[in-house]
This record gives C-alpha cells, sequence and structure tokens, in this order.
C-alpha cells in the first residue's frame, strides 16, 4: 500500500495543503510563511522518512497562531487518512532524542483517542518568527486530528531551538516506529479489534 494522503482546508483565516506519503524517502516541500516552523517540518519529514508537502497561506498579519495550529490540524487528518485501518502496524512507538544541550522523549499511541502530554518550559519566547508557546498548540491539534496519544517531555535543555529540534525530531522518529508494519500483526494491535 501507497499510505499516502492529501488533504486541503480552507477558512478566513489559513488556505493549507498536506500532501503526505509515510512510506517515503524524508522528501519535504514546505512553505509556511514562517521560516522556523518550514526547518521543524523538513526535520519532521527527513528523520521519519516521510514525503511532506506542506503550502500555507496564513494570516501571519495577526500572528503566527492561525498557521501554526492549522497545519497541525490538517497535517494530523494526513496522517489519520494515510494510515486507514491501520490493520498490521506496531501501533506504539517511541524514542529519545539528544540535541546537543536538548534531550528530548516522545511517545506516541495510534490508538483513536486524542491527548497530549507535553512538559517543556522554554526559555524564550521565540526561536526565528515562531512564538515557542504555539509548539505545544501544534501538537495538540496533531493529536486530536489525528486520534492519537503524544507524550513528550523534554529530560533537559537550555536552548530553545535546539529543544524544539529534539522534539519535531523525537516526534518524527517515534511516528516511524508506531506505522511500522509487523508481520505478527495478522489485523489491529488492540483486544477491542479496532484502532478508531
Amino acid at each position: 500500500m501507497a499510505r499516502t494522503a492529501s488533504v486541503k482546508r480552507k477558512t478566513k483565516e489559513t488556505d493549507i495543503i498536506v500532501t503526505l506519503g509515510l512510506n517515503g524517502k524524508g522528501i519535504a516541500e514546505i512553505d509556511t510563511g514562517i521560516g522556523f516552523f518550514d526547518h521543524m517540518l523538513e526535520g519532521f519529514a527527513k528523520h521519519g522518512f516521510f514525503d511532506l508537502t506542506v503550502s500555507v497561506n496564513g494570516d501571519l498579519e495577526v500572528d503566527g497562531h492561525h498557521t501554526v495550529e492549522d497545519t497541525g490540524i490538517v497535517l494530523g487528518q494526513a496522517i489519520k487518512d494515510a494510515l486507514g485501518d491501520k490493520a498490521g502496524i506496531k501501533r506504539y512507538g517511541s524514542f529519545i532524542l539528544p540535541m546537543d544541550d536538548a534531550l528530548c522523549l516522545c511517545a506516541v499511541d495510534l490508538c483513536g483517542r486524542p491527548y497530549l502530554g507535553f512538559e517543556c518550559d522554554f526559555n524564550a519566547a521565540r526561536v526565528g518568527d515562531l512564538d515557542t508557546e504555539l509548539v505545544r498548540e501544534f501538537f495538540y491539534a496533531v493529536s486530536y486530528s489525528a486520534g492519537m496519544n503524544i507524550h513528550i517531555k523534554m529530560i533537559s535543555g537550555n536552548n530553545a531551538h535546539h529543544m524544539i529540534e529534539a522534539m519535531f525530531k523525537a516526534f518524527s522518529k517515534a511516528l516511524d516506529e508506531a506505522i511500522t508494519r509487523d508481520g505478527r500483526i495478522v489485523d489491529v494491535l488492540s483486544t477491542k479489534g479496532s484502532l478508531v
């Protein structure tokens, strides 16, 4: 299966198109209008081996909130659509990723239920043009749109750039593990028989 999805979402605040290939090579074309956010999504694609195209026209004259949150909504929907019925996948994934001074743990469960656990305090209000408080909003939106548990815990770190980059990369590695197929799983990995 190709495990791809393309999702469009247009509101008065944002106009977004996301195309995602889970069985990819890490190729990314990202344009959100927020340079550091683009860099984070490129890292997410590269380290998870996802092919990802993101095009966003957002109301950046207001601030970056709608752009970042709505991108999370659309990416989460693309993940959900690309996974389909989730038959044969491991479902769970986790990764501890070092990035210089930062050490981040991320664990995910593709259970069909949204939940975000987010433990991190940033020392800076912004990195480039990205408000650091929007990082949590992004992962919250992905979690609820994809229907997945995401737990992110910053074990240590001082530099906000390193901390955020560690989060995005740890998330990509954990997600890559969770979507991996296991030949021992004949249907879905749930006693309920469903992951929706």
